[in-house]
């Protein structure tokens, strides 16, 4: 496991928080104890505080848990905030699983179609322009003017902040972080990047104030990628 001194190092609590958090999320706990604070401070080169901080923050995700005479120990994984960004994206980090994405998608299937809806009917100029300009980077990412995964996530996270609804425009953290590995999986699978016309439907829906219209093409767009995934699986399954 990396030491925290070469990770991130301009910040040590976060650095230490990086190490560890990926270790757990990745199995290096899977057949071991946590380390005791005294064995991370030795390990990692860390002041007692940094430690102590960084245990606080990991528990904070719901990764550690800790008890009288037990010490701290990694929790299981249905405890896990798995809406924060960085546990995650060390989730992602494992080797990748077509379950924890068709189970991300399924995430997306039932936010986004409805966010897609809410931004339909609430919606101003500024939000249309910036679900825009997201659809016209997809269309210069194609001729290579631009980065191919960046555009994507900028239209979906564009979309979410035009729903103007705090709880789904919070989401796109989650969305931006997942969508780096679930974009370029799926993209790979089919052998082309994303649908634009099928992004453009949405962005046209939305326009429209055709909430209806919306909510449909956002379903039939990650309704396509969730096809994708389960083929792969069934073929998985047959092999």
């Amino acid at each position: 496991m990396a030491n925290v001194q070469q990770d991130l190092g301009r910040n040590l609590t976060y650095g230490l928080q990086e190490v560890l958090g990926r270790a757990i999320v990745v199995g290096h706990y899977a057949d071991r104890p946590f380390p005791n604070e005294a064995d991370i401070v030795k390990e990692h080169g860390v002041s007692r505080s940094v430690t102590r901080e960084a245990v606080k923050m990991l528990a904070a995700k719901g990764l550690l848990g800790a008890r009288p005479k037990q010490g701290t120990f990694v929790l299981p994984q249905e405890s896990w905030n798995l809406f924060d960004p960085d546990v995650l994206r060390w989730l992602l980090e494992r080797k990748l699983s077509i379950e924890l994405l068709r189970h991300f998608n399924e995430l997306r299937v039932a936010v986004e179609p409805a966010a897609a809806a809410l931004a339909a009917s609430r919606a101003g100029t500024d939000h249309h322009a910036a679900i825009l300009a997201g659809l016209e980077r997809m269309r210069a990412a194609e001729q290579g003017r631009d980065e191919t995964l960046d555009a994507d996530i900028a239209f979906h996270v564009a979309v979410l902040r035009a729903s103007e609804n705090p709880f789904f425009i919070q989401f796109r953290d989650v969305v931006a972080t997942a969508l780096r590995t679930s974009i370029r999986f799926t993209n790979r699978m089919a052998g082309r990047s994303a649908n634009i016309e099928d992004h453009a439907a949405v962005y046209q829906a939305i326009v429209a104030r055709d909430a209806a219209g919306a909510h449909r093409a956002m379903g039939r767009l990650i309704g396509d990628v969730l096809s994708l995934i389960e083929g792969v699986g069934e073929q998985d399954t047959a092999a």
